[in-house]
């Protein structure tokens, strides 16, 4: 993806998020060089929290990618023993029939809510015995806390305020229909780099053309930048 593109793709993430009535965290204005200079950022770095925008390095954002803010994430180490900072916070934006694709986590149980705008389509498969995705397979999820079955390929249609819980095993892809959508993402603990399992072998991160300089840094720009 083109940086000026990244640069773009924030500037209008972040008017979407206000339209809803959210604001992200100061450390989301900060400039490449604000950031470098700062001497109290470890524990965002070390968390990599922060803007996430992405075409799973397929080129083709529009129609495969998805955005996200993490704005706030616990440690593993945490989450092992039981106690302690566990969880971790998301915004996302899916846009209309821009798809996010069939995934699941090994580690992460997650709500996915819609915040506002359109209708969230979440397609859902079950897991073989392996822990692969199953054509032939469905599962259970809760939506709102009620129980809701699914079979394979099943789609899940989301309002906004609704929302669902996905729990490792939950093959998923999700896309917004008839407009923009902008998501929450409550979850368990979130690793990035080793615990998204896809379903095609694709990518998590976009690789980066560097026509202009970045407006702010991405999460996957840190161990490069800082």
């Amino acid at each position: 993806m083109k940086r000026s593109r990244i640069n773009d793709i924030m500037a209008a993430a972040d008017d979407m998020i206000r339209h809803y009535g959210f604001v992200l965290p100061p450390f989301a204005y900060w400039s490449p060089q604000e950031f470098k200079a700062r001497t109290d950022a470890r524990r965002i770095v070390d968390a990599r929290m922060g803007w996430d925008i992405t075409d799973y390095g397929q080129g083709d954002f529009d129609k495969l990618g998805l955005f996200l803010f993490t704005l706030r994430n616990g440690q593993l180490a945490d989450l092992k023993r039981g106690g302690g900072m566990c969880y971790a916070e998301k915004l996302l934006i899916s846009r209309q029939d821009q798809l996010s694709p069939m995934h699941t986590h090994v580690i992460k149980a997650e709500d996915i809510i819609n915040r506002g705008g359109a209708t969230l389509v979440i397609e859902l498969f079950g897991s073989d015995d392996a822990g692969n995705c199953a054509s032939d397979r469905g599962g259970v999820v809760l939506c709102d806390g009620i129980s809701r079955p699914y079979g394979p390929g099943d789609k899940l249609k989301l309002a906004p305020g609704e929302s669902v819980t996905l729990m490792p095993g939950d093959w998923h892809a999700f896309w917004g229909e008839g407009g923009d959508v902008l998501i929450g993402e409550v979850s368990t603990v979130n690793d990035d780099l080793t615990d998204n399992i896809f379903r095609e072998p694709i990518g998590r991160f976009a690789e980066i053309d560097e026509d202009v300089a970045p407006m702010h840094l991405l999460v996957s720009d840190y161990d490069r930048w800082l």
